[in-house]
This record gives structure tokens, sequence and C-alpha cells, in this order.
């Protein structure tokens, strides 16, 4: 699987010029609406200049409509927004020479071919590329002279992609930019982000995939119900998760568990007894529980543990805010009995 270094260490272990100083993103206060709809409620976001930086969220989370901000194609109803120093609102074809966009839906005109598209491309955009280097790095010369209307949803993606990195722009803003994707075209993805990143470039992505984000990602949002409900290095948000463990013991336990300072819950599996627990001290938690196995000559079988994952903070963010919104009705409801 590729891995993207992270920014810290690209530049501290490589033999890179080191990003610029000062953020590339600054939003304050977002807002963003449809009709009576609030589809951005007022977020913050920063994403320093050299990072990749990834949003997470459900459908309807506001993630796409923020990147439309961002790259100058919706205007916010609220909060101030800059990009690479300038305000998209206004100044779009100022930040147009500087970034490089990929959204959901490509505008392709379906009868040029995916080269002539390139070539297109090639006298549309100021930034030096060339076509034939990108149907090579995204697997599309073997396509190169057929239309775009005939070309397979995922080789319309690379195509898209390729158009988004032309020139190596400074700041790449992806949405969603693997969906679709082969196994074989996501690694070329991923590859192709890393070199962004490598060359000291931004990028901003959205992604469904929370692999992506912790292969790709310096920091990560977690956005639900149009607002940022989580935001660091994958490390500072996991960190607000428990670790787990979970392991089989053969029969019933010997003897009562030992306590621990996290949970540690054991059930019925058959014959069988099924070990888990969560906790914020694995390593300590996990010596008391192999000693008293060692104690009691108990196998835990299969025994599994890792730190929380960003799988699990996604899942707990949802939750909290199902949580939210129940307690929200409940309140309703009685004040209307009342």
């Amino acid at each position: 699987m590729t891995q993207v270094t992270p920014a810290s260490r690209r530049h501290a272990t490589a033999n890179l010029p080191p990003p610029e100083d000062g953020d590339a993103v600054e939003v304050s206060g977002l807002r963003c609406r449809y009709g009576d709809f609030d589809a951005v409620r007022g977020i913050d976001l920063t994403v320093r200049a050299g990072e990749v930086f990834a949003l997470l969220g459900t459908n309807g989370a506001g993630k796409t409509t923020t990147l439309e901000v961002l790259s100058g194609f919706h205007r916010p109803a609220g909060g101030t927004v800059r990009v690479l120093g300038i305000d998209p609102a206004t100044q779009s074809a100022k930040l147009r020479s500087q970034l490089g966009v990929m959204m959901q839906e490509g505008g392709f005109v379906g009868e040029l071919t995916t080269v002539e598209t390139l070539l297109l491309w090639q006298r549309l955009v100021s930034r030096p590329d060339d076509p034939e280097r990108l149907l090579a790095r995204f697997d599309l010369g073997s396509r190169r002279d057929v239309a775009v209307a005939k070309l397979s949803g995922g080789e319309r993606r690379r195509l898209d992609l390729a158009l988004a990195v032309w020139g190596t722009p400074k700041l790449v803003i992806l949405d969603e930019p693997t969906t679709g994707l082969d196994p074989e075209s996501r690694r070329r993805a991923w590859d192709a982000i890393g070199e962004l990143a490598e060359a000291g470039r931004t990028v901003v992505l959205t992604t469904h995939y929370l692999e992506e984000a912790e292969a790709l990602a310096d920091r990560v949002a977690i956005m639900h119900g149009g607002r940022i409900a989580a935001t660091g290095t994958l490390a500072e948000i996991t960190a607000s998760q428990p670790a787990r463990f979970d392991a089989r013991i053969v029969g019933p336990p010997p003897a009562p568990p030992p306590e621990i300072s996290g949970e540690l819950v054991l059930g019925r599996d058959g014959p069988d007894t099924t070990v888990t627990g969560a906790t914020d001290h694995l390593q300590q938690d996990l010596t008391l529980l192999l000693n008293w196995a060692e104690r009691h000559s108990v196998t835990l079988e299969g025994l599994r543990a890792a730190p929380a994952s960003l799988e699990a903070v996604y899942h707990a963010v949802r939750e909290s805010d199902s949580e939210t919104n129940q307690d929200e009705h409940h309140k309703t409801e009685t004040e209307v009995s009342l």
C-alpha cells in the first residue's frame, strides 16, 4: 500500500524545499445556504501550506459545498475565506492560475478524445506540462484516441485527476478523487497526490475512504451536519477514543477477570468466553490481563490490541450527533406536552 510521508517528515528527511510559510487556506465562520437549508453552519478551518488535508463526513455533511467555496464556484452566505491569500468569491480569476480542482462531476466535452482534451487543457492553463507524461502517469495511453464519452467512469475520473494536477499547481482541491477507481488506479492516484506533497504543494481532499485519509493526510477534519466535529492530526483525533483489545478463552474463565482502569467485558460464544476491552491505558491494562492469564494458565486465543482508529472517531461523532438530536426531539416533545 502506498503511504505518503507526513509533511513534517517529508521536508525534514528529504532534500526538498520546505513548504511556504503561512496558511494556504484560512476559513472563519463560513456559512452556506441553499434556500432555507444551511449546508455549512459557521465553520473555522485552517490548512497549512505544504500539507495534505482531508475532509471527512457523510453525504450531506457540507464537504463538497466547502470545497466549492474554496474553489470560487460558490459564494458563501457568511464568514471570511482566503485561499493562497485571495478571496475566491471576488478574485477567482487571480486564484485560478495557482489552483487545480477536481470536483465530483467533470465538465468534459464528450466528443473530444482523451489526448485532445489534454491538448485543449494545455492551451487553457498557463502552467506548463506534457500531455504524454500525464497519459502515461494515469494509464490512459491506450485510450488516447477514444472519445471521452466512451471512456468508463473510472477512466474519466483518472482524466479529471490528470487535469487537476496539470503543471503541479500550488494548491490542489480534490473532491472524492478515487471514487469508482479500481485498486490499481487508486494506487496511481495516491502516488500522484504523494508527488504533489513531495513537491511541497498543498492538497485539500474529501474522501469516504477512511483508510485513504489515514494513508495520505497530515491532518483531517470530520464534518457532520454542516459543522466540524473534530480536527487535527490522526494522533490528536484518535487520542479522544479508547484503545481496544479482544481475545477468546476456551471454555469458562477459571477465575474472575482482573480489574483494569478501562472497561473489560466477558461474554459467551457457545462454550467459549469472549474478552473485549476498551481503555485509555492500553499497555497498563493489557499487562494486567496477561499477568492474570499467566497466573491462571489461561490461553488468550487470537489476542488483538490496537489504538483507536479514525473509523472509531468517525462513528463516535455520528453517534454523538444522533444522541443530541434525540435529546432535542425529546425536549421539544416535552415542551409541547406542557
